[in-house]
C-alpha cells in the first residue's frame, strides 16, 4: 500500500468511496509490554472487521502494521460499521481502536491503493481518542440528518501531507448501545471475540449467511415491499405526494464545482417533476436553502408545504459521478431511506433517472408507462456539452446581466457540442428571452430566443420550457395575443407542474386585463415554486387591477420578509404606494431597488419615483446617467421616457417611447396600459403607439 503522493502505476481503476482507517490505540506500548498480547489484539482487530464488513457492504483494502483500511459504498454504511465495531469493544480494556472516516477518490493499481480518501482517512483517525471515531466534513454532510448520530465539531485541522485544512467532527458514542443488537452475527462476534479465531470465523460465516438471506429476499422484492410498507405507515402524512429536493452538497472540496452540484439538483428535480402523481418544488425555491443550517427540516417542509425532502451530496472524480441521497419524512424529521448511485459521466442522466425511479418506488407513487420509459431511457450525454450546459444553467440562475451573458456563452457551446440536446436549446431560448432589455436589445435577443425554442421543439415537441419561451416571444415581442395564449396553454398541457409556464401565462393575463384568471395562474405557479421572488412578486400585479391595495401590500411584504436582499419585494411595495397616490412613501423602497439591483432599469424606476415625489434634481441626475450610459452600452429608451414622464415632459417622453418601439424595445412598452401613463393618453402620438402595440384589441 502507498500514499497518494507517490506516482501511481499503470492499469488503474478509480472508485468514489467512503474510506475507514482503524488502528489499535497504544499498540507500540502493548508490544513492548507483552508481545503475545499485542499479536492477539492485532488478530482480533482484523477478525472483528472481517466479520462485520460484509454486513455493511464494506471490504478490507489492506493492512498497515496494526492498522486496517476498508472501503464502503456509502458514508452511512462506514459510520454504522465503525459504531458497531466500537460498541462491540466497549467493555474490552485490552483492545481499544481509533477510527477515522473520509469520503474521497481511491485509485487501485497493481494491488496498491492510492488517493485522497486513503491519505485523509489515515490522518483523521489519529485525532480520535481510544474507542472513538472521527469523520471529515464530507462524511458529516452525508450523515448529519441520520437519527442517533450526534457529533462534536472539532474545527478545521491541518493534517500531515494534506494540502488544505479539513473540518473534523467526533462522533458522540455516549448514547451507543453497549452491545450491538442489529444482527445475530454481531451478537455472536461480541460474545465470542475472546474465545479464539475459529469462533470468530463461524460468526463471520453466520453473518454472511444472514446477508445472503437478505439478498435473496431483496431479489424477490419481498424484503423491499415490506420495508416500504413500514416506511409509508410511519410518515405523519400517511402518504407522500409532495416533496422538495434540497440542494445537493458539493463534496469535491472545490467551490468551483458548485455549478455541478446545483446542476445535478436541478436535473433530479426535473426528473421527479415528470411524475404526474407527485408535486415537486421547483429549483428556484429550494435553492433558498443552499448551505442553510439554521432552519430545521420541519421548518423547511412547512415553508415549502411538502410531505418529504430529499437530501444528499454529489461527488465527481475523473470520469465518475456519485450521488448519495436520502429521503426524509420532513414534518417528523424522520429518516426513511438512503442509497448511493454511481455512474460514468456519460450516463449521468441515467443515474438521475434511476434515483428518481427509486424514490418513486419507496413512496409508492404509481408511474405511468410513459413516465417509467422517460426515467429509464435516458440517453448518454456528451460530457463536454453537458458540462457547458450545467454552467449555462448555473449562470442563468444569477439573474444578472453578467450572468445572462455567461449563460448564453456556455449554452451556445453546449448546443454546438451536442446539436441533439433539446434541453440545451430550451435553456438557451430561456436565457435569450430573459436577457432582452438587459445587455441585449429585444431586436437581437427575441429572434435568438425564438430560433433556439423552435430547434428545441424540433427535437422534443413536448418541451414545456421551449413552448413557454415561444409564448413570451409572441406576447412581448410580436404582440400576437392569440398565438401567445396558445403557446402558454400548450406548455401547461405538456407539463402542468412547470411553474414558469403558469407564471408567464399569469403575467400575460394581467396585461390583458383578465385579473381573476391571472390570479389563478399565479397561484398555480406559486404552488410549485413558492419562494421564487419573481413569482411571489407578480402575484401582486393582478391584485392592483381590482385595487386590492391592502392584500397586495401584504403579499409584497411577505416577499421582503422572505428575502430582504432581493429587490422585487421593495419594488412592489413602492409601486403600490404610487398606485395609492402616495409617491413620497414610494421613494425609500425604490432607493432600495436601486441599491440592490444597480442597472438601467432601476435607474428608470428611481428616476420616475423621484420625479413624481418632487425631487426633480434627483430625477434629472439619474436621467443624465441613463443618457451617458446609452453611449457605451445598450439602454432601453423606455427608461429615459419613463423619467421624462415623471418630470411632466410629455414631448420628450413620447419621443423616447416611439424610439423604444422603433428599436423593438417592446417588453416594457406593454406597461403603457397602466394608469401612470394617463397624462399621455389623449395625445394622438400615444394613441397611435397604443394601436401599434395592439393594446386596444
Amino acid at each position: 500500500m502507498s500514499s497518494s503522493s507517490e506516482t501511481p502505476p499503470r492499469n488503474q481503476t478509480r472508485e468514489l468511496a467512503a474510506i475507514m482507517f482503524s488502528d489499535i490505540a497504544g499498540y507500540t506500548l502493548i508490544m513492548g509490554r507483552d508481545e503475545r498480547t499485542a499479536i492477539r489484539a492485532l488478530d482480533e482487530h482484523r477478525e472483528l472487521l472481517r466479520g462485520l464488513l460484509p454486513k455493511f457492504n464494506g471490504r478490507m483494502l489492506g493492512e498497515i502494521g496494526d492498522g486496517t483500511l476498508s472501503s464502503f459504498h456509502s458514508a452511512v454504511d462506514a459510520v454504522n460499521c465503525a459504531r458497531e465495531v466500537q460498541a462491540t469493544l466497549m467493555d474490552d480494556a485490552e483492545l481499544r481502536l481509533r477510527i477515522g472516516i473520509h469520503v474521497g477518490d481511491v485509485l487501485f493499481a497493481n494491488n496498491t491503493v492510492f488517493g485522497d480518501g486513503v491519505n485523509v482517512a489515515s490522518r483523521i483517525h489519529a485525532l480520535a481518542p481510544p474507542g472513538g471515531i472521527c469523520i471529515s466534513e464530507r462524511v458529516y454532510d452525508e450523515i448529519r440528518n441520520q437519527p442517533g448520530l450526534p457529533v462534536k465539531d472539532l474545527g478545521e485541522q491541518t493534517l500531515k501531507n494534506v494540502s488544505r485544512p479539513i473540518r473534523i467532527y467526533a462522533l458522540d458514542l455516549s448514547g451507543a448501545p453497549s452491545q450491538p443488537s442489529t444482527s445475530v452475527a454481531s451478537a455472536a462476534i461480541a460474545k465470542n471475540l475472546r474465545i479464539g479465531r475459529r469462533t470468530v470465523v463461524v460468526a463471520s460465516v453466520a453473518g454472511l449467511l444472514f446477508a445472503g438471506l437478505i439478498y435473496g429476499a431483496l431479489n424477490r422484492r419481498v424484503f423491499v415491499t415490506n420495508i416500504s410498507s413500514v416506511l409509508r405507515q410511519s410518515t405523519t402524512h400517511g402518504r407522500i405526494r409532495s416533496l422538495a429536493v434540497l440542494p445537493l452538497v458539493n463534496l469535491s472540496g472545490d467551490p468551483g464545482q458548485e455549478y455541478f452540484a446545483d446542476g445535478m439538483t436541478e436535473e433530479l428535480i426535473t426528473d421527479l417533476a415528470k411524475i404526474s402523481a407527485l408535486r415537486v418544488i421547483s429549483h428556484t425555491s429550494v435553492m433558498q436553502f443552499k448551505g442553510e443550517r439554521r432552519k430545521s427540516l420541519p421548518d423547511i417542509a412547512r415553508m415549502l408545504n411538502v410531505d418529504a425532502v430529499v437530501e444528499g451530496s454529489v461527488l465527481r472524480v475523473g470520469g465518475k459521478v456519485r450521488i448519495n441521497a436520502q429521503l426524509i419524512d420532513a414534518p417528523a424529521d424522520k429518516h426513511l431511506w438512503a442509497q448511493s448511485y454511481e455512474r460514468n459521466s456519460r450516463d449521468v442522466l441515467a443515474l438521475q433517472g434511476d434515483l428518481a425511479s427509486a424514490i418513486a418506488h419507496e413512496i409508492d407513487v404509481h408511474l405511468t408507462p410513459i413516465e417509467r420509459a422517460n426515467l429509464s431511457n435516458a440517453r448518454a450525454v456528451n460530457p463536454a456539452a453537458h458540462e457547458a450546459y450545467l454552467k449555462g444553467v448555473y449562470y442563468w440562475h444569477q439573474w444578472t446581466e453578467d450572468g445572462y451573458r455567461k449563460s448564453a456563452d456556455y449554452l451556445e457551446q453546449a448546443v454546438k457540442a451536442d446539436p441533439e440536446s433539446a434541453e440545451a436549446y430550451a435553456a438557451l431560448a430561456r436565457t435569450y428571452a430573459d436577457a432582452a432589455e438587459t445587455f441585449l436589445s429585444s431586436a437581437i435577443a427575441m429572434p435568438k430566443a425564438q430560433a433556439a425554442a423552435l430547434k428545441a421543439l424540433e427535437l422534443d415537441p413536448s418541451n414545456s420550457e421551449a413552448l413557454t419561451v415561444l409564448g413570451v416571444v409572441k406576447f412581448e415581442y410580436d404582440f400576437d395575443w392569440e398565438g401567445a395564449e396558445r403557446e402558454f396553454q400548450r406548455a401547461i398541457a405538456a407539463n402542468p407542474r412547470y411553474a414558469e409556464a403558469h407564471h408567464h401565462y399569469g403575467y400575460f393575463l394581467w396585461i390583458r386585463g383578465r385579473a381573476d384568471e391571472s390570479i389563478a395562474q399565479m397561484e398555480q405557479a406559486r404552488e410549485f415554486d413558492p419562494l421564487a421572488p419573481a413569482i411571489a412578486g407578480d402575484v401582486v400585479a393582478p391584485l392592483l387591477l381590482h385595487k386590492q391595495f391592502d392584500e397586495a401590500t401584504r403579499q409584497a411584504q411577505q416577499l421582503v420578509d422572505m428575502n430582504p436582499q432581493h429587490w422585487e419585494g421593495h419594488f412592489w411595495i413602492g409601486f403600490i404606494e404610487q398606485a395609492r397616490g402616495r409617491p413620497k412613501a414610494a421613494v425609500p423602497e425604490m432607493e432600495k431597488v436601486r441599491a440592490l439591483f444597480p442597472s438601467p432599469y432601476s435607474a428608470g424606476v428611481l428616476g420616475y419615483a423621484y420625479a413624481i415625489a418632487g425631487n426633480r434634481d434627483g430625477a434629472r441626475k439619474l436621467l443624465e446617467e441613463l443618457y451617458n450610459e446609452s453611449k457605451v452600452r445598450y439602454v432601453s429608451p423606455f427608461y429615459t421616457g419613463w423619467v421624462h414622464l415623471g418630470l411632466g415632459e410629455k414631448d420628450q417622453a413620447l419621443k423616447q417611447l416611439e424610439k423604444a418601439y422603433n428599436q423593438r424595445a417592446t417588453r416594457w412598452l406593454l406597461q403603457i396600459k397602466g394608469p401612470m401613463f394617463d397624462p399621455l393618453r389623449s395625445d394622438p402620438r400615444f394613441i397611435d403607439l397604443f394601436h401599434k402595440i395592439r393594446l386596444d384589441q
